[in-house]
């Protein structure tokens, strides 16, 4: 069994590139974090934004014993990113930055301090807010990630890196893709279709740019998984010259599904970035990511998902749930009390133990929170693995 049970299933997801409007602020913010965190680890943030044409408004709240300097961040994220030609009607030089940012309220605050939580003594670091949050994995890639929302990244991946040399000069920064693969009995077996959306200058070929992007990115990142049937549909509209925050606007955090899973494990309540990990919905969703792979690598289940919900002021979790659709290989009774008993689901433990107060977040805005090969994501690791396996007698 699995989450697609039996027969033929085809499911689909999406990513976007660094250029969406939606990615622009998600960067935004969490390069607003990092900058706080440079300094002072022990800042509070939760930091949005809104952009459109000509604009971006920076809104939300700090509370850090740093400075840091917002209209430089933001306009040297946006150069970053690639808006840096008037051309594209959106560049970091010329776009008005607007700011309005306060203190974090002292009554959330009094909850979260460790000594001031429910007004005691010696209290532990409350979590930062109510809600759930979700953790999934799956046996199907290697990086044990669902294979339609991988692959959607690594294209947008991809492209970005072709954008940055001579190779395709005309791409622009803007760019989407989806995926959709057929699962038969519960395994992928082929990728049957795949999208690309990617922002061009306006003297480009068409069908020189679709056939480029298929050659050049589509087929490597994809190669074992198509085959003569999968089907390529690029720039469906034909042009996409006008793109990024001049066609749409943009705003922190609407692109959950994206950051996450690509609509197979769920979200919960809340966005991540622009949040230092006292707000759990980052923190919490870091943490069943890996208590999820964990148990996935340890071949406990070929697939996991974790819940885990909080009140706000409070350490311990209100509950934590383990489902494994089926594909569990000891009873899940068993898998439930071996997750209790080697992960603590406390907000400070979290932190401390995934070493979350550092400038690295940045990166994770684009291109998924989810299934990277990078060092700093320590949510990523399987160093709980051979634990697991070996009390589970496997």
């Amino acid at each position: 069994m699995s989450v697609f049970g039996k027969g033929r299933v085809f499911f689909s997801s999406e990513s976007v590139g660094a250029g969406h409007p939606d990615k622009v602020c998600d960067m935004v913010s969490d390069s607003i974090l990092d900058a706080c965190f440079k300094d002072d680890p022990t800042s509070r943030v939760a930091i949005e934004c809104l952009t459109k044409t000509g604009s971006i408004m920076v809104a939300g709240e700090l509370t850090t014993s740093t400075y840091v300097e917002i209209q430089d961040i933001v306009r040297e994220t946006v150069r970053e990113i690639g808006y840096d030609n008037p051309d594209y009607g959106f560049d970091c030089d010329s776009m008005g930055v607007w700011v309005n940012i306060s203190k974090q309220s002292p009554d959330i605050a009094q909850g979260v301090n460790e000594g001031t939580a429910k007004g005691k003594e010696g209290a532990e670091q409350g979590a930062g807010d109510q809600g759930m949050m979700f953790g999934f994995a799956t046996n199907e890639t290697p990086e044990l990630m669902p294979l339609a929302i991988s692959m959607a990244h690594k294209l947008v991946y991809k492209l970005a890196k072709i954008r940055k040399t001579s190779e395709m000069k005309y791409l622009r920064p803007d760019c989407k893709s989806q995926v959709t693969v057929e699962y038969v009995d519960g395994k992928p077996k082929r990728i049957d279709k795949v999208v690309m959306a990617c922002q061009h200058d306006p003297d480009v070929d068409l069908e020189v740019l679709r056939k480029e992007v298929v050659e050049k990115i589509v087929k490597p990142i994809c190669k074992e998984w198509i085959d003569s049937e999968t089907e390529y549909f690029v720039n469906g509209t034909g042009r996409f010259v006008i793109g990024g925050p001049v066609a749409d606007a943009g705003v922190t955090g609407r692109k959950i599904i994206v950051d996450t899973y690509g609509g197979i494990g769920r979200h919960g309540g809340g966005a991540f970035s622009g949040k230092d990990p006292s707000k759990v919905d980052r923190s919490g969703a870091y943490f069943g990511r890996y208590v999820a792979k964990n148990v996935v690598a340890a071949g406990l289940a070929d697939m996991c998902e974790v819940q885990v919900a909080y009140c706000i002021g409070v350490a311990k979790p209100m509950s934590v749930w383990v489902n494994t659709f089926g594909t569990n290989h000891i009873p899940e009774k068993k898998i439930e009390e071996l997750v209790e008993k080697n992960f603590d689901f406390r907000p400070a433990k979290i932190i401390e133990h995934l070493k979350l107060r550092r400038p690295i977040y940045k990166k994770t805005a684009a291109y998924g929170h989810f299934g990277r090969d990078d060092p700093d994501f320590t949510w990523e690791y399987t160093d709980k693995a051979d634990v697991l396996k070996e009390e589970a007698g496997l």
